[in-house]
């Protein structure tokens, strides 16, 4: 059935959840039927947690990461370790770190890649906000940090990011490693297995 055959409002919502990552047409038509035509209850609870978390959430102010509060849960909790910051691309690699359980450090997110062709500077990435970060820290004899561990995916983009953030805060002295075994070449973060994190994290290289 066409688009053009549902009601106006039927159209906008399906017009809306296409706005959505790797969601089609056809998948947005079935979302929208299953979500008009489910107990009113349910669709209308959905549409109150999307407008919750769209009000509430915002970036922590240390990493970048998301929370309800200026620091997030894990940059709040006194039993990590500062001394190491894993630094990955978006939120959900946060996640998939802290599943794997083979770490305790700290993070930072960039929300995006060093990717000069595409026009995307560090301007355009939380790159800037993290060597402003460990100058900061550099500083304070009680929150220095040693190594950071640059997590982003093993794309172009992701090693030329790496790369990037190794050469711009060299003169700190700070070891940077990167995720090593594991992980392959091209692959995302967010996908990966517990297990091939972990062993990735434990293998890390000096960059």
């Amino acid at each position: 059935m066409s688009v053009h055959a549902f009601p106006a409002s039927m159209r906008r919502l399906i017009n809306e959840l296409t706005k959505l990552p790797s969601v089609g047409e056809k998948s947005a038509t079935r979302l929208a039927y299953f979500l008009v035509t489910r107990k009113a209850e349910e669709s209308f609870s959905l549409a109150d947690a999307i407008r919750d978390a769209r009000e509430k959430t915002r970036y922590c102010k240390e990493c970048f990461s998301l929370s309800e509060s200026e620091l997030c849960s894990i940059c709040e909790n006194p039993n990590r370790d500062f001394r190491v910051v894993c630094v990955v691309e978006k939120p959900a690699d946060v996640m998939a770190v802290e599943r794997s359980g083979g770490y305790r450090g700290l993070y930072h997110v960039l929300h995006g890649l060093w990717s000069p062709l595409r026009g995307i500077g560090p301007e355009k990435t939380k790159i800037n906000e993290l060597v402003a970060r460990l100058e900061r820290a550099s500083s304070n004899e009680g929150s220095k940090v040693e190594e950071i561990v640059m997590a982003t995916s093993t794309t172009v983009e992701g090693d030329a990011t790496a790369q990037y953030i190794a050469n711009s805060v060299k003169h700190l002295g700070i070891r940077i490693s990167r995720i090593a075994q594991g992980i392959p070449k091209g692959g995302e973060l967010e996908y990966a297995d517990d297990l091939t994190l972990t062993h990735a994290m434990q293998g890390r290289r000096t960059l």
